[in-house]
């Protein structure tokens, strides 16, 4: 079971009077609805609906808690101040000590934070926690997902909330949705062979030569070569076979079963 330690994350406190409100017209989150204790994933969008912040939120009964990778912290605390213009909404960087533990990889995206320590001596190694990461499909910033990524083409996509109300970028992403189809999705890929595919690699089909590109990989104890990757709406459907670095791969979703 892997458990990761989450005083490692960033995390951003949002109070005031009017954080729900704020938070509900900002993030893909439907903030409204979450009770006292709720978790739920989302990002914050450019207006043409482009991810630039992925943020995992927890409702508590005086503030709304915002976990998100260290290394957007700062960017994140930005895009809320830009935003609060009139609000009544106070963002505050904090540490606290907590942690996730998950059994299946969706669970990783389901499973609530835990505010307290980890137990001793339980939380997985980083190179576990890499492993079970690309099992679950978790996005890195920058290398799964960024400013030119639109969150339907992500694991997020599960998360979207297409009955709440605007929301900053809402109008590209909602367009999309009623077409039924964006141009490519993030997939998994089952790979034969021992070791792992190099980020980068191009995804190959016979039917079309640059199929896709790989953003992740890792060699998991139970499901061997894993990784990754973008593939053109052409290729992506659950069950084909593409080839990565020279090798065979069947196309999966994420997360892996």
């Amino acid at each position: 079971m892997p458990l990761a330690d989450y005083a490692n994350q960033g995390c951003l406190a949002v109070t005031g009077a009017d954080r729900v409100r704020f938070l509900q017209g900002l993030t893909t989150i439907n903030v409204a609805a979450m009770e006292p204790g709720a978790h739920a994933w989302g990002a914050i969008l450019s207006p043409k609906g482009r991810v630039l912040t992925v943020i995992e939120a927890t409702m508590e009964a005086e503030r709304v808690l915002l976990h998100c990778e260290p290394a957007l912290v700062e960017k994140t605390a930005g895009l809320l101040d830009k935003y609060a213009v009139m609000d009544e909404v106070v963002t505050t960087p904090i540490v606290l000590a907590a942690h996730k533990a998950w059994s299946t990889p969706a669970q990783a995206w389901t499973a609530p934070i835990v505010f307290a320590p980890p137990p001793a001596g339980e939380v997985s190694t980083p190179e576990e926690l890499e492993v079970a990461r690309v099992e679950a499909g978790l996005l890195v910033y920058g290398q799964d997902v960024d400013e030119d990524t639109f969150p339907f083409e992500t694991p997020l996509a599960a998360w979207l909330d297409y009955q709440k109300g605007c929301y900053v970028g809402q109008e590209p992403v909602f367009r999309v949705h009623a077409q039924g189809q964006g141009a490519r999705v993030l997939r998994g890929l089952r790979v034969e062979g021992a070791g792992a595919v190099a980020r980068g690699a191009v995804v190959k089909h016979a039917a079309r030569e640059k199929a896709g590109v790989v953003t992740s990989a890792a060699v998991s104890p139970r499901l061997g070569s894993i990784a990754m990757a973008y593939l053109h709406r052409t290729v992506w459907d659950v069950g084909g076979e593409v080839e990565v670095d020279g090798a065979k791969a069947t196309v999966v979703e994420l997360p892996f079963a």
